[in-house]
C-alpha cells in the first residue's frame, strides 16, 4: 500500500481558523502525514494536523518563534525514499539547481516560496513544489514501492 503524504507551503496565516482547518480535513484527510514547505508564519498553524505526524520547515515569511522552533531545513525518510525540504527563500531563478546541492542523496526534493506548482523528475530525482495552499493549490505524495506526486487544487477538495 505505502505512505500517502499531504504536502503543502505558503499558508501565510497568523493564527489556525475555521475555514483553513476545513479545507485540510477536505484535503488530507486519508494522509497519514503532512509536509510543509514553509512560510507557515505561526506556528498556531500546526494545529490544524493535530492527529498526523508532521514535517515542517520555516520560511522567510514566518514570525521568529516559528523560526526558532522550526529548521530552514530537513531531511528525513519517508517510507524506502529520503525527502529533502526546505522552503526555498533566498534562491533565485536557479532554485531547484540550488537546492540539488542542499540535498544531493535525496529521491525527492520539497520546496515552496514561488507559489507556482511543480512536479516532475530531473536526474532521477522528484522536485515537487505544492504551490500555495493559500493561493488554492496543494500536492500528494505516495512513498511505495515507487514515489508518486501529484499537484491538485482546492476546488477539487469541495464538496
Amino acid at each position: 500500500m505505502g505512505i500517502k503524504a499531504g504536502v503543502l507551503s505558503d499558508t501565510h496565516l497568523n493564527g489556525q481558523d475555521t475555514q483553513f482547518s476545513q479545507l485540510v480535513q477536505r484535503c488530507f484527510a486519508d494522509c497519514e502525514l503532512i509536509i510543509h514547505a514553509g512560510d507557515i508564519v505561526d506556528l498556531a498553524v500546526l494545529s490544524a494536523f493535530k492527529g498526523k505526524d508532521v514535517y515542517a520547515v520555516s520560511g522567510n515569511m514566518c514570525l521568529p518563534a516559528t523560526r526558532e522552533a522550526l529548521p530552514a531545513r530537513r531531511i528525513f525518510q519517508l517510507g524506502a525514499f529520503t525527502i529533502g525540504l526546505a522552503h526555498g527563500a533566498a534562491m533565485g531563478m536557479d532554485i531547484e539547481d540550488r537546492l540539488w546541492t542542499l540535498f544531493p542523496e535525496a529521491d525527492c526534493i520539497i520546496y515552496g516560496h514561488t507559489h507556482r506548482p511543480v512536479c516532475h523528475t530531473q536526474g532521477g530525482v522528484l522536485f515537487l513544489n505544492p504551490g500555495s495552499f493559500r493561493s488554492g493549490s496543494y500536492a500528494i505524495l505516495e512513498a511505495g514501492t515507487t514515489l508518486r506526486a501529484s499537484l491538485h487544487t482546492l476546488g477539487e477538495a469541495q464538496p
